[in-house]
Parts: C-alpha cells; structure tokens; sequence
C-alpha cells in the first residue's frame, strides 16, 4: 500500500487541480483529447501490436492509413479511441456488466466480431503466459461478483479499490480477446468518474512495472504494487494539468536540468519518483520552464 504521504500528496494535487481547472473544461478536455493517441499506442504497444506513436497518430490525427499497416491493428487503433473519447464524453457512468460489454463489443467490431461484447463461455479457455484465466464456466458470474463489490465497498482507498479491481479483472481474463485494453480503459473510467484525470500506463516499462504485478498477485493474492504505479501515474497525470493551466512556459527535462544544475540522471530519477512536477509528451520528459525544487508547486506558479 502506500503511505500517508503519498496519499497526502495527492490530495493537495487534486485540490490544486480543481483549483486551476475552473471554468477551464474545456482546456482540460483538450488536454484529454490531446493525449490520446499517446494511450493508444501505449495500451495497444503492451499487447504487441506493432504500430509506433507516428504510425497512431497518422491513423487517429490525419485519417492515413500507410499500405504496410496491418489492418487489424488499424481497427485496434481507431476502436480504442472511440471507447476513450466515449469515457471522456460520459464521465459519470456507473460500473456495471452491461457497460464493460457495451465497451467490449466497440472494441472488438470489425476484429473479432463472434465474441465481441460477451464473456468467454463453453470451451473458450483462454492462457497468457503461465496464466489460465478462470473457467468460462464462471466468468460471467465472477464479474458480476467483481463489480458489486467494486460498486459497494468503502472501505479502500481509491486507488487500492481501482488496483484489486485491474488485478482481479485481469487475473478472471473475461474474454477471447481484448482483457488488457478493456482493463487498462476500465480504470480510466473509475478515475474519471471520482472527478480524476486518466493515466497512461506505459509500455516502455511493462516487462519491469506492470507485468510482474499479476503473477505476484496470482501468487500473493497481494495488489500493492498496482496501487504505487497508479499512484505515480496519477500524481504525473495531476502535474501535466496543472502545469498546462498555470505554467508560462514548459521546457525538457534535459533543458531544465542544466538550467538549475542538476544531473541529467538525477532529474529523471526525481521525474520518474514525482518528487518534481514532471510528466511526458510523446514519451518526452518535460517540466515546467520556473519551477524551482524546495518551493511548493503552487508557490513556483507565483513566483
């Protein structure tokens, strides 16, 4: 689990963040639209498929489709980002069966349309790894069991409510075919309807970050990991926005780095622990132009 701090930490963020953000939705949902393509390419990269960032961007941005693109990931590429500006549209959605389906059935539609928008069943067992997702026996009843205590338990916090939730749906592997994208949008959509924006789980660092997490949790039964990384991942989420609603100017890592005399590796570790406000752009570590480390965030906007 995490600590106090951290928790503490984030709720200063989102308090600032709420802060900033009024009467500006509209910039934070060009925000939201602006990433994307960036949550496509990372959600589709960590299950294989071969498009790069440009190769998603060309698809999602400009509508081109170059001739040596696989067609399938083409549609994996359009139907993912139909499902996360549909999140984006209708943020106050419950969790329920039907609406993971409703989602399902979008993303699989001109790929695998035989079991898109349902749960496996009969003989569709289904292996990833060492892994056997649960008896197509049971997986519709293990979701519905998973949802409402998802839907009803108040005694998590927040983000370890979202973490059991990701290890559990992934660990039950519900469908044919789609489990880790569904997933990765699920818990988009449990942030966004606490009034919280996404995040991008990285593919870069799944072998290292992410990956390992489900076996020690098919093992352990242990989910803490998650919560830390979604943790992380919340915090950069919170310090893009805020940076973007009221920062002058915002500069690379590098830049600022020699800027304030700091050591290219020491900047980055400090990036990829939040300990300063730093986030990515196209994989890019950027920072804001003034900020200043020992001063508050907020402090370095009124400096």
């Amino acid at each position: 689990m995490i600590n106090q701090t951290t928790k503490d930490k984030i709720s200063k963020l989102y308090d600032g963040y709420k802060r900033l953000s009024l009467k500006k939705e509209h910039v934070l949902r060009d925000i939201a639209i602006a990433e994307i393509s960036e949550m496509v390419y990372n959600s589709n990269a960590i299950e294989n498929s071969t498009l790069t960032l440009e190769d998603t961007e060309k698809i999602l941005l400009q509508n081109t489709i170059p001739k040596e693109l696989n067609i399938r990931e083409v549609f994996e590429a359009r139907n993912l980002a139909k499902i996360t500006e549909l999140l984006l549209q209708k943020t106050d959605k419950k969790l329920s069966v039907k609406y993971i389906l409703d989602l399902h059935k979008i993303l699989l539609t001109n790929i695998q349309d035989d079991c898109a928008g349902r749960f496996r069943r009969g003989s569709e067992w289904v292996r990833v790894g060492n892994h056997i997702g649960a008896n197509p026996d049971f997986t519709s009843s293990l979701m519905s069991e998973l949802i409402n205590s998802y839907n009803t338990d108040d005694n998590l916090y927040f983000l370890d409510k979202i973490a059991l939730f990701h290890a559990e749906f992934e660990t039950i592997h519900p469908f044919c075919d789609g489990n880790g994208r569904i997933g990765r949008v699920l818990i988009n959509q449990q942030l966004l309807k606490l009034n919280l924006p996404p995040i991008i789980i990285q593919n870069k660092s799944k072998h290292t970050a992410y990956y390992p997490l489900f076996a020690n949790y098919q093992t352990t039964m242990k989910y803490d990991g998650f919560t830390k990384i979604f943790a992380l991942l919340l915090q950069e989420s919170l310090h893009k926005r805020i940076t973007f609603l009221a920062s002058r100017r915002i500069i690379s890592l590098s830049l600022w780095a020699k800027q304030n005399n700091v050591k290219g590796n020491i900047a980055l570790n400090k990036a990829k622990r939040q300990t300063i406000p730093a986030f990515r752009l196209r994989e890019k570590w950027v920072i804001s132009e003034t900020y200043r480390e020992n001063i508050d965030i907020f402090d370095n906007f009124h400096a």
